[in-house]
């Protein structure tokens, strides 16, 4: 099935095929019916994402499915995002300390929303936060000047890092694809605050922190279209199309009706070879006689060969 094929399906038929369906069984185990249930409320709740190609939609989905992070918005772990006509994962900033809390390299790990009457100071240079914090219903047009993350790992590294509310919008309109204009969009729109303690963590993490092999992945994958290739990935056939080409590699690979292969051809008989044992005569016996006796070396002589060697240099 290709690409083309899989556009035209909804996203309940896709999901029926064995395929894709085995996907996220290989990834979830025995949770994949959960997830996949709940990708298709997210989607049927969803209109913009209805209208995306949603071969995009269930690759999206399996990078979720990989990091085992929930898709469902209202968690915060990650969101499917509908970007030109294709869905995209984003990682919400629960997703991060819940990939950074499974290295289990950290002892503290934090983000939250600073206002007016609780931010006195920042020292950028000895990353010192004169920061009261007062905790109490906050009005919905009572906004945060500024969000603060800090770390401390195992064993003892710590980072604190501040961003004012307008560094966070500024880095907004220069870096997220799916709200670059002056005016928030998206989940930027709806969640402001939330995606901005999730850009304080991740550029706390990705620049201090310890990356795990799922933290690169989450940190690579965020707000980046998801690859389709494995979802619709098929046997290539790499027959050449030139015939001459392809009937001379046919020849040099088939066995010819009359030859027979390594496997079928009769062993020849291994002519084994009775050892010659030597033969002893009269001759041989005389010679073995007339061999000279070992020479016995004099006391004097031996004790000359003994200062002889003693006045080699040692070894």
């Amino acid at each position: 099935m290709d690409k083309q094929e899989l556009a035209k399906m909804s996203l309940q038929k896709q999901l029926k095929v064995p395929s894709i369906k085995q996907k996220f069984e290989d990834v979830l185990g025995n949770k994949a019916p959960q997830f996949i249930s709940s990708l298709i409320n997210v989607v049927n709740s969803n209109q913009d994402l209805k209208k995306v190609d949603q071969s995009s939609v269930v690759a999206s989905a399996l990078v979720a499915a990989s990091l085992d992070l929930p898709i469902n918005p209202s968690f915060g772990y990650m969101y499917l995002v509908p970007y030109k006509g294709k869905a995209q994962p984003q990682m919400g900033y629960k997703g991060y300390i819940q990939l950074a809390q499974r290295s289990g390299q950290y002892l503290h790990l934090n983000a939250v929303s600073v206002y007016k009457d609780e931010f006195h100071g920042w020292n950028p240079l000895i990353e010192e936060l004169d920061y009261k914090p007062n905790f109490h219903d906050r009005n919905k047009d009572e906004k945060p000047v500024g969000y603060v993350g800090y770390f401390k790992l195992q064993n003892g590294f710590e980072k604190t890092v501040y961003w004012t509310r307008e560094q966070i919008d500024q880095h907004r309109q220069k870096f997220s694809k799916m709200s670059r204009y002056t005016k928030p969009s998206g989940v930027w729109a709806t969640e402001f605050d939330a995606m901005a303690l999730k850009t304080v963590l991740r550029n706390l993490i990705g620049k201090w922190g310890p990356m795990t092999v799922d933290m690169q992945t989450a940190y690579n994958a965020d707000e980046e279209v998801a690859d389709t290739s494995p979802i619709d990935e098929k046997a290539k056939d790499v027959t050449p199309k030139n015939k001459a080409i392809a009937a001379a590699v046919a020849e040099t690979t088939e066995t010819p009706k009359n030859k027979k292969s390594i496997m079928e051809t009769d062993p020849k008989p291994i002519k084994v070879c009775a050892r010659k044992e030597p033969e002893i005569n009269d001759r041989s016996i005389n010679e073995l006689k007339s061999e000279p006796e070992p020479q016995v070396i004099a006391a004097d002589d031996a004790t000359e060969q003994e200062q002889l060697f003693s006045n080699e240099a040692p070894f």
